[in-house]
C-alpha cells in the first residue's frame, strides 16, 4: 500500500518560508517523478513543481525562483522549500507520485500523478 503523508505546513507572515515534507512509504522515491499540487478555495488543484525520475525539475511560472522541489532519497522524502511566501501562496498543498504526462507552458504547469497525499495547509498573514 502506498501512502504519502505531507507535514511542514502552517502559518507564516509575508516574506516568511516554509519547508514542506513528503514521506513515503510503500513506495520508493529515487527514480521516480513526482510533485507538489497545490488547491486553493475556490480553485482547481494545480501543480507548482515537478520533479522527474532523471532528476530535472519543472516549475509553475507562480513558483520561479521562489521554490525549489527536491528528494532527500535516504529518508525517502519529497521536499519543497518555499522563500518568499506571499499572500496569494495560501493552500492545501499536496504530495503526489508516479507523475506522468507532465506539459509546461505559458507560466503553467500541468501532470497526472497515480498516488495522492491528504494536504498539508499552508497561511500566509500581511
Amino acid at each position: 500500500q502506498v501512502q504519502l503523508v505531507e507535514s511542514g505546513g502552517g502559518s507564516v507572515r509575508a516574506g516568511g518560508s516554509l519547508k514542506l515534507a513528503c514521506t513515503a512509504s510503500g513506495y520508493t522515491v529515487i527514480s521516480k517523478c513526482m510533485a507538489w499540487f497545490r488547491q486553493a478555495p475556490g480553485s482547481e488543484r494545480e501543480a507548482v513543481a515537478v520533479l522527474d525520475g532523471d532528476g530535472s525539475t519543472e516549475y509553475a511560472d507562480s513558483a520561479k525562483g521562489r521554490f525549489t522541489i527536491s528528494k532527500d532519497n535516504t529518508k525517502n522524502t519529497l521536499t519543497l522549500q518555499m522563500n518568499a511566501l506571499k499572500p496569494e501562496d495560501p493552500a492545501m498543498y499536496y504530495c503526489a507520485a508516479d507523475c506522468g504526462m507532465v506539459v509546461a507552458g505559458n507560466g503553467r504547469l500541468k501532470a497526472e500523478c497515480d498516488y495522492w497525499g491528504q494536504g498539508t495547509q499552508v497561511t500566509v498573514s500581511s
